[in-house]
């Protein structure tokens, strides 16, 4: 009798399910690795750390849970918070000042030995470039490494929207990003490691995906990837291999 095997597909590809150890292999050859930022690369969301420093944290922490639930579309949910929070410029750069973002432990570490690979790496937020910029420079990521949203003011400094050009704006963003990425720079393996369901939705085009939860764990995350960890350590672990 013939036996019919039957595999179960994955949002990572859209043959075969890329397996833990399929992964592991592809984050080790990697040439480029993408990193969220939000709650991932540091331990807080910047936009609810900028809703709290305008006086609207409760609302807008809502908002963001569902954005990253999956339950609400991104460009829908971003412009909900932004229009609830109306920052002013001078409260971004008072923000940044007077509570910069905290790096999430061994992130600095990972980097590093990406970097002394020779692996490439970029940061791919659906945040704010004026914070993420500011990520960057702590991790030694050149700034034409940064895919995030933009931020417009009038000229008084007062909140005028933000760019909806950028394709982090959108649904799907971090995929097109990555997309651009690979036919830029030719890159064949590109992995994409974040908490949220807008980093799981990026593979493919991302050839692998590797959930992280060492700040907050999203279940419907956790559950639809083959790699998932909770601390950085975990994959400096895996680059020793190399």
């Amino acid at each position: 009798m013939l036996k019919l095997l039957f595999v179960p597909y994955h949002r990572c590809s859209r043959r075969m399910m890329t397996t833990l150890s399929q992964t592991k292999e592809l984050f080790r050859r990697a040439e480029a690795v993408c990193f969220d930022v939000d709650s991932t690369v540091i331990k807080e969301e910047g936009i609810d750390e900028l809703a709290k420093f305008c006086g609207v944290g409760d609302a807008v922490t809502e908002m963001t849970r569902k954005a990253m639930g999956g339950s609400m579309t991104f460009k829908k949910a971003l412009t909900e918070r932004l229009s609830i929070i109306r920052c002013s410029r001078e409260q971004v750069n008072k923000l940044i000042t007077d509570h910069p973002p905290q790096l999430t432990p061994g992130v600095r570490e990972l980097v590093d030995r990406l970097h002394e690979l020779n692996i490439k790496v970029f940061l791919i937020s659906g945040g704010f470039r004026c914070i993420v910029e500011h990520v960057a420079t702590q991790l030694n990521i050149p700034l034409n490494h940064v895919y995030a949203n933009r931020l417009k003011f009038y000229f008084n400094g007062e909140y005028a929207g933000f760019d909806e050009s950028q394709p982090t704006a959108e649904s799907g963003g971090k995929g097109k990003v990555i997309s651009m990425l690979k036919e830029q720079y030719g890159y064949e393996t590109v992995v994409m490691i974040g908490d949220g369901a807008t980093d799981l939705e990026a593979c493919p085009p991302a050839s692998a995906f590797i959930g992280f939860g060492g700040n907050v764990i999203r279940p419907q995350v956790k559950e639809r990837c083959s790699w998932y960890v909770t601390s950085f350590g975990e994959l400096l672990k895996e680059l020793e291999k190399i």
